[in-house]
């Protein structure tokens, strides 16, 4: 049988090798606590990237819906413009057609007077032209004797109707 010898290069793989099982086996627990703990941060990184993606999306949603109410608000204020706007427009067409019929019954009010004048202006004148006529004719018919005595009963019976 033939013996097993070390030799130098033996020895230091052997001596490699426990070093190796040695610094794995006390570096190991540093080392998974450091992965662990990195692998936390990760997890701790990644929640608040969730979180604030969340956020994110929940604002997204808020803003949008403001988007929503504003072009609503919007279009009521656009409706509500043009309905008052219609009625502004049947309004002024009302107050138009209002005026002008006043303003027609003025003008027919104001044709009624004048043809009213005008022929109270004609009778006055008839009337004047027809005294001036009569007077006229019974100043040549009558003498002068009798104008005097009709003068004196109208005289007289001027100052008991004023009484």
């Amino acid at each position: 049988m033939s013996e097993f010898q070390f030799g130098p290069s033996e020895a230091v793989a052997v001596a490699f090798v426990i070093f190796v099982i040695l610094v794995l086996w006390k570096g190991m627990s540093k080392i998974t606590v450091g992965l662990d703990k990195r692998a936390d941060d990760i997890r701790a990184q990644l929640d608040e990237a969730q979180k604030l993606r969340e956020e994110a999306q929940a604002a997204l949603a808020g803003y949008q819906r403001q988007q929503r109410d504003a072009l609503a608000e919007a279009e009521e204020i656009i409706a509500h413009a043009k309905e008052e706007a219609e009625r502004l427009k049947k309004d002024a067409a009302a107050t138009l057609e209002a005026t002008l019929k006043r303003r027609e019954e003025q003008a027919v009010d104001r044709i009624a007077q004048a043809e009213a004048k005008a022929l109270q202006d004609v009778r006055n004148q008839a009337v004047d032209l027809a005294i001036a006529a009569t007077g006229k004719l019974i100043g040549d018919a009558m003498s002068a004797d009798v104008q005097g005595r009709l003068i004196g009963e109208a005289t007289g019976e001027l100052s008991t109707k004023l009484q």
